[in-house]
């Protein structure tokens, strides 16, 4: 079995209002013909589809489309789960209609946890614990390492109030250690459903008839030397994540909290599929617990990073029949596929001379990049976006944003009464105000906390929830 894995499209992003869209166009048709050119049989995309949850109608055309032509594809399967960013009952209104294309939405905690658990196979039917289909019982006649079946575990964005409950009187690292086990307990939920499931499938009268040696190796079909992988879903922040600057990576949790490390996965799990961090990355190490990153980069300091997708696949060392030979390791091969640019970013700082000269240097090159240019030379230059925009007016760049700090510093410095709203964010306001109040420092920490966890709840709220 060969499963991509990718998270983080954002659909409907804008670049200091530039839209985005044939960039994300471009980028789906790659990735259509992606799937088709290595074989991809289920399709992972761990949340963050949209980068709002009111998405406007280019942004779910492009998705919608992109799903029909995938279903059309060799790939038999794809499973979708609700970051932060989307819409739960956004994702989750088509989902019965995508089912018949084999696509399967996940945009929230349900009271059953066995809708987050379902187990696929090459016969594109999806499986629960009532039935089995004849494909079923074809498959456990056939040679295990021909097999193409996996249980998904997609366990969507989990929201604060999915996996903690709220008590008078808590502190800061109440909330924290409370989250982290309430993500911790819903995983390990949701693996054990996986695990019944999968020594279900294994005791299937098809494969007990075949040989009296299965019975001896029964202690070794489990965790990751089982023929069926277990593979886990995921939307969140593991401690030591990568970010960088601009990224639009949202605080999950109030401050810092549920930060979480590898070991709130269960052991059994054979691969985890995560979204939210933009940094392709390993989680604590452990090669198997991966973010695959952002396609596309999602602002400037983005720019430089190479981006990524994830491809795993699941298989044995070799093709033995039942009746020969005891089950062998199931092994997997993790490999990462690079996501070409589709339009090139750049960003320029420095000195006049070094900002004319770069720019030069890209004409010459004939680029179509977006540029960010940063002025840090000593002298103030009032006609620096008119300088620029001239040198430029032969080329097809374009500059989405410049920045004078040498104005920045000495002129609104000078008059702050006149700062525009829209130049700070919602902490640095509440922190104005803090001071403004002459609110102690040691009290501070409890405030910001209980702030930042309003402006959480504000954030998470699904608008198009009745």
């Amino acid at each position: 079995m060969k499963i991509l894995h990718t998270s983080d499209w954002h659909l409907g992003r804008s670049l200091y209002g530039r839209k985005r869209y044939e960039e994300f166009s471009a980028f789906l048709d790659w990735l259509v013909e992606t799937i088709e050119d290595e074989g991809i049989d289920v399709l992972l995309v761990a949340g963050d589809v949209f980068d709002s949850s009111t998405p406007g109608n280019r942004a779910q055309e492009l998705y919608y489309r992109f799903l029909c032509r995938v279903s059309n594809s060799c790939c038999r399967h794809i499973v979708v789960i609700a970051g932060n960013h989307d819409s739960p009952s956004f994702l989750n209104a088509p989902k019965e209609l995508l089912r018949a294309l084999n696509v399967h939405v996940i945009g929230a905690v349900t009271d059953a946890l066995e809708d987050e658990v379902f187990v696929i196979d090459d016969f594109g039917s999806e499986k629960s614990d009532s039935g089995q289909t004849s494909g079923q019982l074809e498959f456990f006649h056939s040679k295990i390492s021909d097999q193409k079946s996996a249980i998904i575990c997609a366990v969507p964005y989990l929201r604060d109030k999915d996996v903690r409950t709220v008590e008078p009187g808590e502190t800061i690292d109440d909330k924290n250690r409370k989250l982290v086990e309430g993500i911790r307990e819903h995983y390990a939920r949701v693996v054990e459903i996986a695990e019944q499931k999968r020594h279900a499938l294994l005791r299937q009268p098809a494969v007990r008839s075949q040989t009296s040696k299965i019975d001896t190796q029964k202690s070794k079909i489990q965790n990751h030397q089982s023929p069926i992988p277990i593979i886990a879903m995921g939307h969140l922040f593991t401690a030591g994540g990568k970010t960088v600057e601009g990224d639009g990576v949202r605080e999950l949790y109030v401050g810092s909290l549920a930060h979480v490390g590898k070991e709130v996965f269960p052991p059994s799990i054979d691969y985890v599929a995560l979204g939210h961090l933009h940094v392709p990355q390993a989680v604590g190490g452990a090669e198997h617990i991966r973010y695959s990153g952002s396609p596309l980069p999602m602002g400037f300091g983005e720019a430089n990073q190479q981006k990524s997708m994830v491809i795993v696949e699941f298989g044995l060392e070799k093709a033995v029949k039942l009746q020969k030979s005891p089950l062998k390791n199931q092994k997997s091969k993790i490999s990462l596929l690079p996501v070409p640019c589709f339009q090139p970013l750049v960003r320029i700082t420095g000195s006049l001379e070094d900002i004319q000269a770069r720019l030069e240097e890209l004409k010459k090159d004939e680029s179509r990049a977006w540029l960010e240019i940063e002025y840090t030379g000593r002298e103030i230059i009032g006609n620096l976006r008119e300088s620029i925009e001239e040198t430029l007016s032969d080329s097809s760049m374009e500059v989405r944003r410049i920045k004078n700090r040498m104005v920045m510093d000495r002129v609104i410095g000078s008059i702050e009464e006149e700062e525009a709203l829209d130049d700070l964010d919602a902490q640095e306001v509440f922190t104005r105000c803090l001071d403004a109040f002459d609110v102690p420092h040691e009290d501070r920490e409890e405030l910001n906390g209980a702030y930042n966890e309003v402006v959480r709840d504000v954030l998470e709220e699904d608008r198009d929830a009745e």
